[in-house]
């Protein structure tokens, strides 16, 4: 039996990143699109209270404002921001998990001095999983998920018509891990005109889009690309592993839901963490006990039935 199905499209939530130099109007057009696509909106604010500026005039919102960047405190902000049902989350900005005190090139650096390695490698192999963490709950958010990142002008060395080398500018470069734009629906550069220029999408109807003051025009291009498709299922809690964890009896499908339960560790709290640690140690013990008792069982079954059967063929004798 082929383990491929057809391919459906489900209704999804929307995960959108826009890149823009300083006064390009992330803020403002993140909460924009935020109030056209949901009701509630909850706002993660590492930008010195700037969001707050706009409440009342763009949107009506809820925010929490985190003055440390480690990104472990964002991933507590939008797990509390979903199991608060809100209906949108911005983030503004995501560059500050990366560049700011607290951030994971801060923690590279103390991890660096903390070992005295000169060598990088071994920091990233601590700090790389904190950061994947990050991604994972906003890919795992019940909520639609607006991030602003923070931009630099981009410059390569060319070489002039009289041999020399100068400076070329060829666009803007976001202030975050290198990569980043794989995870999102779409991402898009916003100028200091306020276009919206769209550099990659999986909506096809914003393909290339150049937007001037992006608003209630494109979140309803969105909603209505979100909402086309079967209804998507319930995204898996730990609590929903945790279950399944203490029902399993397979060895292979125990290491899988281990393997979940991992994933989904950085992103919980302290005390929950607890608790998935003991529960994923006591679980492969547990599972191979039950596995000796059941072949314990089947091999008694088959002594039983060995037996059975050779008294029967003395008796037929």
């Amino acid at each position: 039996m082929s383990p491929f199905k057809p391919a459906r499209k489900a209704q999804s939530k929307l995960r959108l990143a826009l890149i823009g130099i300083s006064g390009s109007g992330k803020t403002y057009t993140a909460l924009t699109l935020a109030k056209h696509l949901g009701q509630r909106i909850a706002v993660i604010d590492t930008e010195r209270g700037s969001a707050s500026k706009y409440s009342g005039d763009v949107a009506t919102f809820d925010v929490l404002e985190l003055d440390d960047y480690a990104p472990a405190n964002y991933v507590r902000a939008i797990k509390a921001a979903g199991a608060a049902e809100y209906d949108v989350l911005v983030i503004d900005s995501m560059t500050h998990a990366w560049t700011g005190r607290g951030g994971a090139l801060e923690m590279v650096d103390r991890a660096q001095k903390r070992s005295g390695n000169s060598n990088s490698f071994v920091a990233w192999r601590e700090v790389t999983p904190e950061h994947n963490a990050l991604v994972d709950a906003i890919l795992q958010s019940p909520c639609h998920v607006i991030v602003t990142v923070r931009a630099k002008t981009a410059y390569e060395m060319e070489e002039n018509d009289r041999g020399r080398k100068v400076p070329k500018k060829i666009g803007m470069k976001p202030e975050q891990r290198d990569g980043l734009e794989y995870e999102f629906d779409v991402v898009a550069d916003l100028d200091a005109e306020h276009h919206l220029l769209v550099t990659k999408t999986r909506c096809p109807a914003l393909d290339r889009a150049v937007i001037k003051n992006p608003g209630e025009d494109v979140a309803k291009i969105l909603s209505t690309w979100l909402t086309d498709g079967v209804p998507a299922p319930k995204p898996r809690t730990i609590e929903n592993v945790l279950a399944d964890i203490a029902a399993c009896d397979d060895p292979e499908k125990l290491d899988a839901l281990i393997a979940e339960g991992r994933r989904m560790f950085l992103s919980l709290p302290p005390a929950l963490q607890t608790e998935v640690v003991a529960v994923m140690k006591a679980a492969p013990e547990r599972v191979a006990e039950r596995a000796a008792l059941k072949r314990e069982a089947e091999e008694a079954e088959r002594a039983l039935s060995a037996e059975a059967q050779q008294q029967q063929a003395g008796g037929v004798q």
